[in-house]
């Protein structure tokens, strides 16, 4: 209980008097509410929409998990490739930056051609996002073994899927769990920026289509609603991936 205390303790004191201020601003300057919302605005806001945010940040999180999820798969096997031979990594790495470094605003309309509005769509712009760390720290993990083991697996006679599930894979674990922190997060951008292009259906649309409206009706109050919401639903996904690896570290990794 004690830890729980220091570790939320300071930022939620922060974001109380963070709170407070802006209330305070909002009444003193008598700020409008299609211009600036106040916390109170935003907190009745929460309880008259918690309904239809609540099932938003579900249709998201899905959204964001499957690219994740999908993203680290492609992303250990490209960084199996990668760690093969050098004139893969020198071929193919170029392009593997290109996917962190192109706008999703660019090639939005290119997904929406290809598989149409909707959540696979959200799905496939949450896996282009969050695949380049997987793929970096991977391929760092797996380049980082010691030349002796890599030695001593030859000795014996070692197949390449043999060295690869035996000896790099086990030590890239804590290089891959350190890209799925960082992926975790980008995967629910990708997917709330998705959702602003392709997420809109009669029933079944997530949180970008809900803060894209909210902008548009000049609802302060429940744009600030979504947005925290989006930020919970990112920082319980990235507590998670947090949580697991330092599990993993623990348990099967010497901290020295």
């Amino acid at each position: 209980m004690r830890r729980l205390l220091r570790t939320f303790a300071p930022p939620l004191a922060l974001a109380f008097a963070i709170g407070m201020v802006w209330q305070f601003c909002v009444w003193w300057f008598d700020i409008p509410k299609f211009v600036l919302a106040g916390p109170l605005q935003v907190v009745a806001a929460l309880r008259d929409h918690f309904a239809e945010i609540a099932r938003a940040t579900g249709v998201t999180a899905l959204a964001a998990l499957g690219g994740f999820a999908a993203s680290l798969v492609v992303g250990t096997l490209v960084s199996f490739a990668f760690s093969q031979a050098r004139w893969v990594r020198l071929s193919c790495y170029p392009y593997a930056i290109l996917l962190q470094t192109v706008p999703i605003v660019a090639i939005a309309p290119l997904i929406i051609i290809w598989c149409g509005y909707g959540f696979r769509s959200n799905i496939l712009i949450a896996f282009i996002v969050s695949l380049f760390p997987i793929i970096t720290n991977g391929t760092t993990g797996m380049l980082a073994v010691d030349p002796d083991l890599v030695d001593l697996f030859r000795l014996h006679r070692a197949g390449r899927m043999q060295m690869w599930v035996k000896l790099r894979l086990p030590s890239a674990v804590p290089h891959l769990l350190t890209g799925a922190r960082t992926a975790s997060g980008l995967a629910v951008i990708g997917a709330i920026v998705g959702e602003f292009f392709t997420g809109f259906a009669p029933d079944w649309y997530g949180l970008g289509y809900l803060l894209s409206g909210s902008i548009s009706w000049m609802d302060t109050a429940r744009t600030f609603a979504v947005i925290i919401a989006s930020t919970l639903l990112g920082l319980t996904i990235f507590g998670v991936m947090s949580l697991l690896d330092a599990t993993i570290r623990n348990r099967w990794y010497d901290p020295q």
